[in-house]
């Protein structure tokens, strides 16, 4: 009589699943857009048609062009006619530097409050194109950055923060199936409120901004509005998906192309220009107008971060208006016979 073999383990399965596969994917994904999105631009940054003044005798500024020709593609040569004109310019936001030619020798104004950055970079080219008298170039800061923040690193770090404030903002809105006018007042309200504290901490606080209080509030609070009714607005239309689709965007696209750390001009094409299409970066240049430069050059920002707010906020309501639609329509199962006889 035989004995029973012992039952054989049946062997697992690996958990080859299409979830399994898609983050395995999607993680390393991710991770190459985001290196792309921060590294390629910052290591690609020189001036790109930055605008940049010249003023004096038609033949001194003629000579002085032609040395900032040299490099080629770099500078967008503003003429004016005297100093007092390009000055203006630079205050107006139309250049970010001007050359001034002088009998004394060439000058420079500069503006480190409209960037640093730029600021440093033109007193080099400056100082390089005028060759062995580079030494003898007088630079005069036009629109001088606050002495409590020389380098604009507070005004550069508030980007992702209102950035990260409003994903919380529309999400928040989202989850918690606020719909219709109650998420329009929850969202404006909460933007409202960290536009406040945020000029709070940047201009009461740390000095980092010199403009009007309640003017910067405003636009600190217009930024962060413009992503939270963004990620709420999307979030309505399609679903939660909105939510990290919108954040994506903000947070790949929005907070690398800004040009917060230097200007837009200094970036690669066409990033410079989509970043100033987005919140982040309209944000930072409308910050810097209204609290540096009287508010020039903020009427471009105004109306990208409005339309962005408008366009999130209608789409809250007409997802709402959908879902109510849908929640009111009794689908139709068909109509019982009556009975015949």
């Amino acid at each position: 009589m035989s004995t029973p073999s012992a039952a054989q383990p049946t062997p697992r399965k690996l958990p080859y699943t299409p979830r399994l596969v898609a983050v395995v994917l999607l993680v390393p994904l991710l991770a190459v857009l985001a290196l792309w999105a921060f590294a390629w631009p910052a290591a690609r940054t020189a001036p790109r048609d930055l605008p940049l003044g010249v003023a004096g005798p038609a033949a001194a500024v003629a000579q002085v062009e032609r040395q900032l020709r040299q490099r080629e593609g770099a500078f967008e040569i503003h003429r004016y006619a005297d100093e007092a004109a390009a000055r203006d310019a630079v205050e107006e936001r139309t250049v970010y530097g001007a050359v001034v030619v002088t009998a004394e020798g060439p000058e420079l104004l500069t503006a480190s409050a409209a960037s640093p950055f730029v600021a440093q970079l033109l007193q080099q080219a400056v100082t390089r194109s005028a060759g062995a008298e580079g030494a003898g170039v007088r630079t005069v800061d036009v629109v001088a950055a606050p002495e409590k923040d020389p380098r604009g690193a507070a005004l550069n770090a508030s980007v992702l923060p209102l950035a990260l404030a409003g994903i919380a903002g529309g999400a928040a809105v989202t989850v918690l199936g606020l719909r219709g006018l109650s998420a329009v007042t929850a969202l404006v309200g909460a933007s409202a409120l960290v536009g406040a504290a945020a000029a709070g901490i940047a201009h009461s606080w740390l000095g980092a901004l010199t403009g009007d209080w309640w003017t910067e509030a405003g636009a600190l609070g217009l930024a962060t509005l413009a992503v939270s009714s963004a990620v709420a607005g999307l979030a309505a239309l399609i679903g939660p998906p909105g939510i990290g689709i919108t954040a994506g965007l903000v947070m790949l696209a929005g907070n690398p192309f800004s040009g917060a750390a230097s200007a837009p001009q200094m970036l690669p094409e066409p990033v410079g220009t989509i970043g100033q299409w987005l919140p982040p970066g309209a944000g930072t240049t409308l910050l810097r107008s209204v609290s540096f430069f009287d508010g020039a050059a903020a009427t471009g920002p105004v109306l990208t971060l409005s339309w962005w707010a408008v366009l999130g906020l209608g789409a809250v309501l007409l997802g709402n208006a959908l879902k109510a639609r849908a929640e009111n329509t009794t689908p139709t199962t068909g109509r019982e016979l009556a009975p015949v006889g």
